[in-house]
């Protein structure tokens, strides 16, 4: 190999030739961006990429992925026109068999949903399946999906492209170069080592695949992925099989087959897959494959056989044991990381980074040139991680668990079981006692509802409703009629400090900070687009120090997006003392009957008013409580040291003894919100809605001379709004909603539920959900219309409603 010639410093530095790399690496040269160089290891494509089935399918649960999948399809279809460099993409759609009613239902969900975003997706027989590729067997097949948009593609061939396409620009590609560690100065990366000498640069993009977790390390940036073995063949010809047939993905025997020159490439995901723990990974991997692991796949190859009988008479022309990188929820790893800025990430592509390859390029180069995602990227953001992500062994059991689960049934409310009970309340174990049944939300047991009297109450996943329906509704109807005890000990908890800590904050949040002391403050906080980076709440607890609660899934992003929105030279420090607080929220008209029974203040409605905090003495115990309504109902959040948690809660249940007081739960949470048309971040509100679409209007004070997003929200309050957020509800009770149901006004596609549920104080299932119209919206066009939502592949009559279904005046709160 030629000697290669390292220049001294590029603006940008990618790491990895795989096809992330060179698909950042072509988006960046193509938006202007040239002072770019990519180093590859070995040659490009020998890490994952080059054994790659090269399966390309588009849709997912998320809108935004679903959207930045079907980028990469687009750009397949021109790529070779545009380089001239052969891809092998064709267009030839897709095939996925039901074999059982459930996974029937799980199509017809995903019919809704692909309709919600935009990709076409038909409900076919098997009898049409069957003559699609007559060589199939569909004798136990009940129906089929069909993607005419999805294809194949040669991996390599594509990612050549894109390297050429990226050279032709002017960037630099340094093949046979290994890096060594990484430059970091005051927390922002400025540099990349190698075996041939140091580049220094402005950004770092880290594009390693399964190398990304060890090149993470060596910045101090932890990239939770797994490599893992992932096993498919090649046979040799099939007679009849016709060139580009439709791949098939025959997922209840977790196989997949896509046609390869007259053969079949047939791979699966087992429900024991194989980690690959060898670290670091040897040297000498460069185009490796392992052994076969034959016996490991014999149950798939089973299967593969009884949907295509020719494979038993037809010989294997190559095994491929390759590794792959997977994490624990299945989506890929994007973004800035919040250790080291400059510092950005796209790994971890869960055996579809082919199908990813072209949006994900596209978008992670946009993220680096402008500072933020093209569009909400929150399902793949690496921010989703958690401290305990740094752990080897936690992140190889729950990233084995999200490889097992690639094509499993997947039922609505679903948690893991991998790795639980890491993190728990101080009143986990009464909560346990009492019935809980626990979800998993950033490490934390949260209790999702209760079955009083049970020593192991678990949940019965189905399409219909779950087995935890009754137990909701009776803890819905508590907190309506008497009162209920949510513990919200995983809240993220933040101090904002410092002599500058209000103009900060006036900085960041579009709400006005400068209140009184022991106000609390709902405020927005944007990107310069004007959509909603977080919601959360802050109180002033003195003239210099905000305590600032954020959703738990959250906690690593706010904390990220406001320490790096800080503006240079202000003296404004984040703290996060999450664990420091546990938090019992008291919830019910007869709060407040309870609450006065133990605590050592006058906690009436004068004294206490809705919207404020104070420092109370609750059962002996030092208790920042705040007087808040996020479930309809009259109320407080505790805020309490953790040693003293057991002694208020338990104070708290004998109080609440005598009016009815009950332990609830998340699940009881969301359908109480639903009511109520409570907004939630990553569903109803994101970085692709402005509060002025999403009704929070109301928690943005444009009286403040400057605020991120400011000029973008005055831009549009001047145009009007094309989207706007409203409740749906359905008169048949017994319909299940899952959300993403699309939402017709007057036959025509109008947008798709964000969240539902099911009201139980009004007794109707029901959802928020945005509709758009291009010519603008407001009350008289929203309402003049006649809805339908559609729901299993039908449509049925749906309600509007311009206010909240529940205590729209909100009478309850005022007392």
């Amino acid at each position: 190999m030629m000697p290669n010639c390292l220049p001294a410093h590029a603006k940008i530095v990618i790491v990895g030739g795989g096809i992330i790399g060179c698909s950042t690496a072509y988006h960046l040269a193509d938006s202007g961006c040239r002072d770019v160089v990519l180093l590859e290891q070995y040659q490009l494509t020998a890490g994952s990429t080059w054994h790659a089935a090269g399966a390309v399918g588009q849709l997912r649960s998320n809108a935004n992925v679903t959207r930045l999948l079907s980028e990469s399809v687009a750009l397949y279809e021109s790529l070779e026109e545009l380089t001239g460099q052969p891809t092998g993409w064709v267009r030839n759609g897709s095939l996925r068999l039901a074999l059982t009613p459930e996974r029937r239902t799980e199509y017809e969900i995903a019919s809704t949903v692909a309709r919600s975003f935009g990709v076409e997706f038909e409900m076919i027989s098997a009898k049409d399946a069957g003559e699609m590729i007559p060589q199939m067997n569909v004798e136990d097949v009940l129906c089929a999906a069909f993607v005419p948009s999805d294809g194949v593609a040669n991996p390599s061939d594509i990612t050549q492209a894109l390297a050429k396409g990226a050279r032709t620009n002017g960037v630099k590609i340094i093949e046979g170069i290994r890096v060594t560690g990484f430059a970091v100065k005051n927390g922002t990366a400025t540099g990349v080592e190698t075996d041939q000498g140091r580049i220094d640069c402005e950004v770092v993009i880290n594009c390693g695949g399964i190398w990304a977790r060890e090149l993470g390390r060596l910045a101090g940036v932890n990239v939770p992925l797994q490599p893992s073995h992932h096993q498919y063949f090649v046979t040799e010809q099939i007679e009849g099989l016709e060139r580009h047939a439709p791949s098939v993905r025959d997922v209840d025997k977790q196989t997949y087959f896509k046609e390869e020159v007259g053969g079949l490439a047939v791979g699966g995901y087992e429900f024991d897959p194989i980690p690959f723990t060898t670290s670091p990974i040897p040297a000498s991997h460069e185009f490796k494959l392992m052994e076969p692991e034959t016996d490991h796949f014999e149950h798939l190859l089973l299967g593969a056989c009884e949907r295509f009988p020719a494979l038993e008479t037809t010989g294997v022309k190559q095994w491929f044991n390759g590794v792959e990188a997977f994490t624990e929820d299945g989506m890929f790893i994007m973004g800035e990381a919040p250790e080291v800025r400059n510092y950005f990430v796209g790994a971890g592509f869960n055996a579809f980074g082919i199908a990813a390859g072209g949006g994900a390029g596209k978008a992670l180069a946009y993220w680096v040139l402008n500072g933020e995602p093209p569009f909400d990227l929150w399902a793949a953001d690496i921010r989703r991680f958690a401290p305990h992500h740094r752990s080897d062994k936690q992140v190889c059991a729950r990233a084995l668990e999200g490889q097992a689960g690639h094509y499993k049934l997947h039922f609505p409310h679903e948690e893991s079981t991998a790795c639980r009970g890491l993190r728990r309340s101080p009143v986990y174990d009464r909560l346990r006692a009492g019935g809980a049944c626990f979800g998993s939300k950033f490490g934390w047991e949260r209790p999702n509802w209760f079955n009083p009297g049970a020593t192991d109450a678990r949940d019965e996943y189905s399409f219909g409703r779950q087995n935890w329906f009754e137990h909701v509704a009776r803890e819905h109807k508590a907190c309506r009629e008497n009162a209920v005890l949510f513990d919200q000990s995983s809240f993220a908890k933040y101090k904002v400090v410092g002599r500058d800590s209000v103009k900060a904050l006036q900085h960041i949040c579009a709400g006005n900070v400068e209140q009184d002391i022991g106000k609390i403050i709902y405020t927005p906080l944007l990107n310069a687009r004007g959509g909603i980076e977080s919601d959360l709440t802050l109180t002033r607890l003195d003239d210099n120090e905000f305590l600032v609660i954020t959703g738990t899934g959250s906690a690593t992003r706010d904390f990220d997006h406001i320490a790096r929105h800080i503006p240079d030279g202000m003296d404004a420090h984040i703290i996060d003392v999450t664990s420091s607080f546990a938090v019992l929220s008291l919830m019910g008209p007869k709060a407040r009957d309870i609450l006065s029974q133990i605590a050592e203040s006058d906690v009436s409605n004068d004294a206490f008013p809705l919207g404020t905090a104070k420092n109370l003495i609750v059962a002996g115990a030092p208790v920042l409580a705040l007087r808040v309504a996020f479930v309809g109902e009259l109320g407080w959040e505790m805020y309490i040291p953790t040693e003293y948690a057991a002694t208020v809660y338990d104070a708290l249940k004998e109080a609440g003894h005598r009016h009815g007081l009950v332990d609830a739960g998340y699940r009881t949470i969301d359908s109480l919100r639903l009511e109520k048309a409570r907004r939630l971040w990553s569903h109803e509100i994101g970085p692709d809605y402005t509060p002025l679409e999403a009704g929070l209007g109301f928690a943005v004070d444009f009286s403040k001379d400057d605020f991120i997003g400011r000029a973008a929200l005055l831009a549009q309050k001047e145009s009007g709004v094309t989207r706007k957020l409203y409740s749906f509800t359905v008169d048949d009770p017994q319909l299940v909603l899952y959300g993403k149901e699309t939402i017709f006004r007057d036959g025509e596609l109008v947008g798709w539920l964000s969240s539902a549920g099911h009201g139980h104080t009004i007794g109707k299932p029901l959802g928020l959900g945005f509709i758009s119209n291009s010519g603008g919206i407001d009350k008289c066009w929203a309402t003049s219309g006649t809805y339908e939502l559609e729901v299993l592949g039908k449509r049925v009559p749906a309600n509007l409603h311009t206010t909240m279904v529940y205590d729209p005046k909100n009478e309850k709160l005022s007392v």
